[in-house]
């Protein structure tokens, strides 16, 4: 009897580990299989190329004839907006908003991001990856921004949003020449980069987003990309 109970202890145990490696095995297959990305595109008409091109000439000393980057780096934002749509809607017209008078002064451009991440994970590109975005100052000119909805209190970034943010840097750096990945609130430790093209000096704003936690996960999750090591605060 002690044999028998022992036998199916040992059982027991046997298919506990297999299953605890089944699952294993199947976390791994879903966190490597492809992501959709959805396309919505906002609003690129001809004024916003106009001051896209005028924006890359007056801060960067670019003259251009199209509005397009070599990407080299990858910014990883939060919106501070509580949902989706409102966080589409802030960046979809080509001028700024009545509520940005603090960098309005720079440029009459809108903000916005080639990438926006829903707090549910779903990927919408807003933008061709190429295309220059206002997400960053001193470094759009080279940058593809990932915009994250949320990042309040009350609506911080999720789990999902942290895999679509690791998958989506990987998909980057497979198509990309990128040395970088950042955080928003990094882009200042640039300013005596080669990468670094402001060119007003007074042009700064502070940041915090995506907050520290949630990058160090995504570059923890990217260290086998062998991304250049961010440049360290002054």
């Amino acid at each position: 009897m002690i044999l028998y109970l022992y036998s199916i202890s040992l059982y027991s145990k046997k298919i506990m580990k297999i299953s605890i490696l089944l699952c294993a095995l199947f976390l791994a297959i879903s966190c490597s299989v492809n992501r959709e990305i959805i396309d919505r595109p906002i609003i690129f008409d001809q004024e916003r190329n106009n001051l896209t091109l005028e924006y890359l000439s007056d801060h960067y000393g670019l003259v251009q004839d199209t509005p397009t980057i070599e990407p080299r780096m990858v910014v990883l934002h939060w919106t501070v907006i509580p949902t989706l749509e409102k966080s589409y809607q802030a960046f979809e017209l080509p001028t700024l908003p009545d509520w940005r008078p603090e960098i309005s002064a720079a440029s009459g451009l809108n903000v916005s991001s080639q990438f926006l991440v829903d707090q549910d994970g779903t990927i919408y590109r807003l933008m061709p990856e190429t295309t220059m975005a206002r997400h960053v100052i001193g470094l759009n000119h080279c940058a593809i921004g990932v915009e994250n909805v949320g990042g309040t209190g009350d609506k911080k970034l999720t789990r999902a949003q942290l895999r679509s943010n690791k998958w989506l840097v990987k998909y980057l750096k497979s198509k990309y020449d990128i040395d970088y990945l950042i955080g928003h609130y990094e882009y200042t430790f640039f300013e005596d980069h080669d990468l670094w093209l402001e060119k007003d000096p007074g042009y700064r704003t502070v940041k915090t987003d995506p907050g520290e936690k949630f990058l160090r996960r995504v570059k923890r999750a990217s260290k086998k990309l062998n991304f250049k090591p961010t440049p360290t605060a002054k």
